[in-house]
């Protein structure tokens, strides 16, 4: 049977919950409604992470955002809903969803919105020093 969208995130264990990591995800073909026009309006969503308990399901979360297509949403509302959706299904300890909607009436319009587990801190990042010879890739 073929699958079809659903409002439902599942979720698994985090394989390693003694230690913050981030996990990135690009989702580069979200769609919804324009509420006013009914045109269709397209995102890429990065989602960045850093898991708690539980971490989100690649599947269900692929028909989660397969569930907007047929829906009318603002920018700021869809990206704070799913957000919002997200942060209750993983309880993580910091999570960011950047939404960045293609051009409608000659503008881009970029969407932000992040979730901080209470009195979460992260952990400094260490940089390293670059060996002669190599390049610095990370961004």
């Amino acid at each position: 049977m073929p699958s079809q969208p659903a409002k439902a995130l599942e979720t698994f264990t985090n394989p390693a919950p003694h230690r913050d990591y981030q996990i990135h995800m690009e989702v580069p073909e979200f769609s919804c409604l324009c509420p006013k026009t009914g045109q269709p309006d397209f995102a890429v969503l990065t989602l960045d992470y850093v898991p708690d308990k539980h971490c989100v399901e690649l599947k269900s979360l692929k028909l989660y955002i397969w569930s907007f297509r047929d829906e009318g949403h603002f920018h700021e509302d869809v990206t704070n809903r799913i957000l919002d959706d997200l942060v209750k299904a993983t309880k993580p300890r910091f999570m960011r969803l950047t939404a960045r909607f293609y051009v409608r009436g000659g503008i881009f319009t970029n969407v932000v919105a992040e979730h901080r587990k209470k009195d979460w801190q992260p952990t400094p990042r260490v940089d390293l020093a670059e060996f002669p010879g190599q390049s610095n890739t990370r961004g």
